[in-house]
């Protein structure tokens, strides 16, 4: 069955229109996501829709349309005549499109999404076998996370701020409603019994170990019943989304989605002196350094596991479940801090005695292309915090946007726990200030959760798996300074 779908936060822009030379007429250009990841539809037949950003994966794009509200006989653009291209990123499924001024109803959609009358993209599409998973909360909410999609025939745009439900009817959610159905049925202390009770013939569970030695690729006793694995792409379930954090560094590092354990990934890097060459009229192009260069990554694999006792999760009024899985994400975010800042750690540093010197640092060594951002620790940010100027103004000023509230020479300030960034010694601490976007990338191969019942201990595990490589782009992005108070101006 294909399924038609409307994203709440699907986008669509009108490009201002690029003139052909010498002529008068105009190319008609759009360009936005028809898909966004990880974001929830509005309820659909009693149940909310995700889809996850591994499910475009090996789907074939070079066959897709865009269409004017689905009507095949309405085509803006196509793969196959190179006026259509659709691209995967980290957000979603985005694309930019030609349209023909020449068609006239490509010429009204245009001037329709230049005026706002459309605002919002569509797509249709099929899923694969087993690619669809129905869950259910504590609260009765019902999600369906799309995993893998099929086919992807046709984009469109629409005026539908929402999903469309008038499609939704699979084999999948027909068999979750039954086996939900089914449990109910079996009355309040039947469901009593089955919380506790675990039939070896029904749900055998292999151990942990045994799940990392076989990548989870054998699923046999992980079951969603009370305990289960779930592998997305990134962000691995509501409960282990962290809060965004003043010290979280991978918010500032360029973070890449990888479906390969190794490789060398192209990264353009920050480069002005990269211009194009002059080219006379016949002549062919000349080859240029467009500053992309390949950057070799090879995922290692971090984890860590605890078992909670049954009786201590039963005799609990608080979720206490919920507590250790957010506390389990706290450990991947410190994970990605302690192997950002060795990288950080591992550039030349460059000693300051005073501000000034901070600032020189500052404005000889970044390319003033950059946007830096200030990381210091505690020791560090209360020098910075206390330094006033020769008519007893502070020299951190302040700004809203940055994660202290303050800013150090019009940049941000990212405040970190002196053990987490301890000072090189005494009255020395460090500071780097730098784009962490242009100097780190953080390549993500999965992020695992895994939930499952310990038969013969009467204990549930919980355990967080991450398959991550962190690599330089250009060290010259980040400068290094040790400020030495101890002789400072």
């Amino acid at each position: 069955m294909k399924d038609i779908r409307v994203l709440k936060k699907s986008e669509i822009r009108a490009l201002e229109p690029d003139k052909k030379d010498d002529q008068e007429t105009s190319q008609l250009q759009i360009e936005g996501y028809a898909i966004v990841f990880n974001e929830p539809s509005k309820v659909l037949d009693d149940f909310t829709e995700i889809i996850q950003a591994q499910a475009l994966n090996g789907v074939d794009l070079s066959e897709a349309l865009l269409l004017a509200d689905h009507d095949y006989s309405k085509p803006l653009a196509s793969v196959k005549a190179n006026t259509l291209q659709l691209d995967i990123d980290d957000k979603g499924l985005h694309f930019v499109a030609q349209l023909d001024e020449q068609v006239s109803y490509a010429k009204d959609v245009f001037q329709n999404i230049q005026n706002g009358n459309i605002s919002s993209m569509s797509f249709r599409f099929d899923v694969a076998d087993g690619g669809d998973q129905f869950t259910e909360d504590e609260q009765g909410n019902i999600t369906r996370t799309i995993v893998q999609i099929q086919n992807l025939y046709e984009v469109s745009t629409v005026t539908i701020p929402a999903y469309d439900s008038s499609s939704v009817d699979t084999r999948s959610y027909e068999k979750f409603i039954d086996d939900k159905k089914q449990k109910e049925n079996k009355g309040a202390t039947k469901k009593m019994t089955e919380k506790t009770v675990i039939k070896p013939e029904e749900t055998e569970t292999r151990s942990f170990e045994d799940y990392i030695r076989t990548r989870g690729e054998k699923r046999d006793g992980l079951t969603t019943d009370g305990n289960g694995v779930i592998i997305p792409k990134e962000v691995i379930t509501p409960i282990f989304q962290s809060k965004v954090s003043s010290n979280k560094l991978a918010d500032y590092v360029t973070v890449k989605q990888v479906s390969v354990g190794q490789g060398s990934y192209p990264i353009s890097s920050n480069d002005p002196s990269k211009v194009l060459a002059t080219k006379a009229e016949l002549t062919e192009i000349g080859d240029v350094d467009a500053g992309v260069k390949g950057v070799d990554f090879k995922a290692e694999t971090r984890a860590g596991k605890i078992y909670l006792s049954n009786e201590l999760l039963d005799d609990n009024a608080i979720n206490f479940k919920a507590e250790v899985q957010a506390q389990l994400q706290k450990l991947v975010d410190n994970t990605d801090n302690a192997q950002i800042l060795a990288l950080l750690k591992s550039l030349t540093a460059q000693t300051a005695k005073s501000l000034d010197d901070v600032k020189q640092l500052k404005n000889t060594k970044l390319d003033p292309s950059l946007t830096p951002v200030v990381i210091v620790n505690q020791s560090g940010f209360n020098w910075l915090d206390t330094l006033k100027d020769n008519e007893g103004r502070y020299m951190l000023t302040t700004d809203v946007q940055a994660p202290t509230g303050k800013a150090l020479f019009g940049l941000p300030v990212v405040e970190l726990a002196d053990s987490v960034l301890p000072n090189v010694a005494a009255g020395k601490f460090p500071i780097f200030i730098g784009d962490l976007a242009e100097t780190i990338a953080l390549f993500r191969r999965n992020q695992v959760a895994v939930n499952w019942q310990q038969f013969d201990s009467y204990s549930q595990g919980l355990a967080v798996v991450v398959r991550n490589d962190y690599k330089f782009i250009n060290q010259d992005a980040t400068v290094a300074i040790t400020v030495d108070t101890t002789t400072a101006g």
